[in-house]
């Protein structure tokens, strides 16, 4: 019999939002670029992406990060984000996990890390007080209000925008953004995530818009707006969603409704922030986004090859 494997990993949380994160022993991807390495994950390694962030050992929840070398140059490291049913192209609070994992691994050096990602080079910061800054890929707003009838809710207009990873943000739901809506907002969005992929609208736009974003008012004065944002996978994200608010960013940029530097708190449906404001660097309109990650687990993982479920399940895939 084959002996088992075993998989160390860091798990933390961003604002709720879970993290998972590998910083060996991943499968052999090779060298080349990130989104080629992303490719080979999702088309030769499904089984060992779902041992690790589905059920038995995770719930579905759960976002993973394999660190690998970097292959641009002057980036300290490459980060491929995944979850239950696939691969992601940026992850903003998995980035906060990878961050605070590096730090709790004593592997981080001061100041900021150039990360390699399927999407482009991203750019971190642990911060004194513990949060991380994300200066993400550039974000922007690809057609606005959108109209889409959908089945169950009505006609709705929503925003395609690109924050590192696709996103239809929705304004005019008549939800109200609250955990005791859930159902409600659930049912919802994956009927809109159902007419976009019946609409074709990826195709329009040349990038997969997987992710629904509802919007509304902040339930806290000292914050600026809510979301709801339903992931590839059909789990919502506990936290604001760093991708989330890149796209919410560039949304109210284009609509005139922030300037360049000024602040937006993001406020997710269990309540937790993210900060997020547009600004320039190397000339180049990009979203920071800074949250705090915190550590709650250091584990191996064991894939027994006599389990029945050593490949893990998903109802996604």
């Amino acid at each position: 019999m084959e002996p088992a494997t075993r998989i160390h990993v860091f798990d933390s949380h961003t604002g709720g939002e879970p993290t998972r994160v590998v910083l060996e022993g991943g499968p052999d991807l090779g060298s080349g670029p990130l989104s080629e390495r992303q490719t080979k994950l999702q088309r030769d390694h499904a089984a060992w992406r779902r041992a690790l962030v589905c059920e038995p050992r995770a719930s579905e929840v759960l976002v993973g990060a394999l660190v690998v070398p970097p292959h641009v140059p002057d980036c300290n490291l490459g980060v491929i984000f995944f979850n239950n049913v696939g691969v992601l192209g940026m992850c903003g609070h998995g980035t906060m996990g990878v961050v605070e994992t590096l730090r709790h691994a004593g592997k981080l050096q001061p100041g900021r890390l150039r990360i390699d990602t399927p999407v482009g080079v991203v750019e971190a910061e642990l911060l004194e007080d513990g949060s991380v800054l994300v200066i993400n890929v550039p974000a922007r707003r690809c057609l606005r209000q959108v109209p889409l009838q959908v089945p169950g809710l009505g006609l709705v207009h929503g925003d395609v925008a690109w924050g590192g990873n696709g996103f239809f943000l929705v304004d005019d739901h008549g939800l109200d953004l609250r955990r005791e809506q859930l159902p409600a907002l659930m049912g919802a969005a994956s009927a809109i995530l159902q007419e976009l992929e019946r609409q074709g609208l990826s195709h329009q736009v040349g990038f997969e818009v997987n992710h629904v974003e509802l919007t509304g008012p902040a339930a806290d004065p000292a914050n600026h707006g809510r979301n709801f944002v339903l992931c590839p996978g059909l789990e919502w994200d506990r936290s604001p969603c760093g991708t989330g608010t890149s796209a919410k960013l560039a949304c109210l940029l284009d609509e005139g409704k922030l300037a360049e530097g000024q602040i937006w708190r993001q406020e997710s449906l269990i309540g937790s922030v993210f900060k997020g404001w547009m600004a320039r660097r190397d000339g180049l309109l990009l979203p920071h986004i800074q949250g705090r990650a915190h550590m709650t687990a250091e584990a191996t993982l064991i894939l027994d090859p006599s389990d029945p479920f050593v490949a893990g399940f998903s109802r996604g895939a």
